[in-house]
């Protein structure tokens, strides 16, 4: 990651990428504040008949992606996850590993990096917290063509109003018809409509508040066990969000 290195330069760096960090998160995940980007829609006419009004195809794709998101998110994190990880290895004696369901996410972890782990998590749930999710009035499925949640074809009516005249009283000699004019709806085509969603389904981010809720536990765990200059490169990102995320 940075070679050989010692201890201060790392702390040198630390707080610039800190700092990148937010700007770059705040970046990836600002997307996921307008429900219109994550909304797609797929709308096709047919007339009722050959001689019904052609309408054209009507599409608006879907921009943002919340998958994509979480993976971006744990992209920015990871590195700031390694600095901090390599800072506080080489900072520290006391360790613990951090173990959920039997398997060793991390081992050895300092203190120190306990505590920054505990504080990332909760921020990390509360974003969790904010994911968007499938509207459960309807029924989704997974459409491998746009990589979204789409909706099955809804068929809808188009009418058009056409006036009809309704004779009151017929003409005589001396008087013309006396006739009302009204307006009926007429069925003149069809709409099919198909609605797409980048959201989550609540499923989805039950199990990764699961999995970060456990996460924070054990980091707890470990904490609590552990006892409270050239630096090895650490690479602590990729395990917890390859579980996070995965």
């Amino acid at each position: 990651m940075w070679g050989v290195a010692k201890l201060n330069q790392i702390i040198a760096v630390e707080k610039g990428v800190k700092s990148k960090v937010q700007q770059d998160l705040a970046a990836v995940q600002h997307g996921l504040t307008k429900p219109g980007l994550l909304a797609g829609i797929s709308r096709t006419y047919q007339p009722r008949d050959e001689e019904g009004e052609q309408l054209p195809p009507e599409s608006t794709r879907v921009q943002v992606k919340a998958e994509e998101v979480l993976r971006e998110t744990a992209r920015t994190l990871t590195r700031l996850f390694d600095v901090t990880a390599t800072k506080d290895w080489a900072n520290c004696t006391a360790r613990a590993d951090v173990t959920v369901d039997g398997r060793t996410l991390l081992a050895d972890v300092p203190v120190a990096y306990l505590l920054f782990l505990e504080k990332q998590l909760a921020e990390l749930g509360g974003f969790l917290r904010r994911l968007p999710v499938l509207d459960a009035a309807e029924s989704w499925s997974m459409d491998p063509s746009t990589d979204c949640w789409k909706t099955d074809p809804v068929r809808t009516v188009r009418t058009r109003k056409v006036p009809r005249n309704h004779v009151k009283a017929e003409a005589t000699e001396n008087h013309p018809a006396q006739v009302d004019v009204y307006h009926e709806d007429i069925a003149v085509g069809y709409w099919t409509t198909v609605k797409f969603s980048g959201a989550l389904p609540a499923r989805r981010v039950n199990e990764l508040l699961e999995r970060t809720e456990k996460l924070q536990q054990a980091v707890k765990f470990a904490r609590e066990e552990a006892n409270g200059t050239e630096v090895t490169d650490q690479r602590a990102g990729d395990p917890v969000f390859g579980y996070l995320f995965g």
